[in-house]
């Protein structure tokens, strides 16, 4: 039997990892085999750049991290396993799929966006949404558009009613 010592690292571990699944909106798992030392800091920097962040630990480990939470993502604790998690719910799951594009090492696996159950389809169908500043320009573009048409509209009644 392992030590109290070893024991008590592990526990350690274990909550780190409920604490990081927890104050997380989305959580991805991500096989990173077959990445070099640069691509690993690479995808480190691009996760930084979109308030992201990974970690790798032990799929034991996790996978006791996430019984404690009832989280079920046994299926993508299979072979080396990263972690990846942020506050936005696209952001690291965008990231992980551009880079995925790049570097075809890397295979996302399966996540948790904001407490829903995600597979691998559901992951690329996230990483097609656009940013929400994106969305946030493509609601002004729109609310633009109808003020312009509204104002349009009056200034054709307003020369109507002159006549």
């Amino acid at each position: 039997m392992a030590s109290a010592k070893i024991l008590a690292e592990k526990q350690k571990t274990i909550d780190e990892i409920k604490s990081c699944v927890d104050s997380a909106a989305s959580v991805v798992l991500f096989d990173y085999r077959g990445m070099t030392d640069g691509e690993t800091k690479e995808l480190r920097r691009a996760l930084k750049q979109s308030g992201s962040d990974y970690k790798v630990y032990k799929n034991t480990l996790m996978a006791r991290a996430f019984a404690d939470l009832n989280i079920d993502l046994s299926a993508g604790l299979t072979g080396p396993s990263a972690l990846a998690y942020s506050s936005d719910q696209i952001a690291p799951i965008k990231t992980l799929s551009d880079f995925a594009k790049k570097h075809p090492s890397l295979v996302l696996k399966v996540g948790i966006v904001d407490g829903a159950y995600a597979d691998e389809a559901k992951l690329k169908e996230y990483a097609t949404i656009p940013s929400r500043d994106g969305l946030l320009t493509m609601l002004a573009g729109g609310m633009i558009g109808l003020v312009k048409d509204l104002s349009i509209c009056l200034d054709l009644y307003s020369q109507q009613k002159e006549n």
